[in-house]
């Protein structure tokens, strides 16, 4: 770890009386301690905030950093190089130190495609990304730490359902509208669409079906429907 060492020094920032703001190392370690026992997400949470000390600004506004997620990212990938890490840790632990800012802002409201690019941004690294979100809330406002919980399990409600309309607005009956007119001699009208629809529902509770057994169904459909 000693080439750690020479970076750790500078994530204890100064407090000063104007501009205030947390002790950047004493936050890192609270977070670290919250995480769950698995290397990459505590190297993640061990790195996130390394890129603030060299993005902080003050201004008239307070106390700024930056695009510190992604100098941060790139940062914790050279550490953990030069530590001798296999790129399989490096490349997605770096890649979670440069998302984790990305929930910023979701409480002001998102819209379904920015919550989809969340989503796909983050890949197979979601769980693990949204774990650290969590665990990077470190204040003792109690009702402002339940508002964070709160946001993201909003969140992840709306990226579940988000994906299940998806998947779904994807799928297609195994016989499509011109195909069902042609089979059942039908001009096109609102009951082409109720057989596509039912043919989809079938997909979707029992799986493929093959054509002869889908014509089945689909006389057995019309019969009913007609009579």
């Amino acid at each position: 770890m000693d080439t750690i060492a020479p970076e750790l020094p500078l994530l204890r920032m100064e407090q000063d009386p104007i501009h205030r703001h947390k002790d950047v190392l004493a936050h890192t370690v609270a977070v670290v301690s919250k995480t769950r026992p698995d290397a990459r997400i505590r190297l993640a949470a061990l790195f996130h905030d390394v890129g603030k000390p060299r993005t902080r600004r003050i201004g008239d506004g307070g106390v700024t950093f930056r695009h510190h997620e992604a100098v941060g990212a790139r940062m914790t990938t050279k550490r953990l190089g030069a530590l001798g890490f296999d790129d399989d840790v490096v490349e997605p632990v770096s890649e979670l130190v440069r998302l984790s800012g990305r929930f910023k802002g979701y409480s002001d409201g998102w819209s379904d495609s920015a919550v989809r690019r969340y989503a796909r941004e983050a890949g197979p690294l979601l769980g693990d990304l949204n774990h650290l979100i969590r665990c990077d809330c470190t204040t003792r406002n109690k009702r402002k730490a339940q508002g964070i919980q709160d946001a993201m399990d909003d969140l992840e409600r709306r990226i579940a359902e988000l994906a299940e309309a998806d998947r779904r607005a994807a799928e297609r009956p195994d016989m499509d509208g011109n195909a069902v007119m042609e089979y059942l001699g039908m001009p096109p009208g609102p009951a082409v669409g109720e057989a596509v629809r039912m043919l989809l529902e079938l997909k979707r509770t029992e799986g493929a079906l093959s054509r002869e057994e889908l014509e089945r169904r689909l006389d057995a459909w019309w019969a009913d429907r007609s009579g």
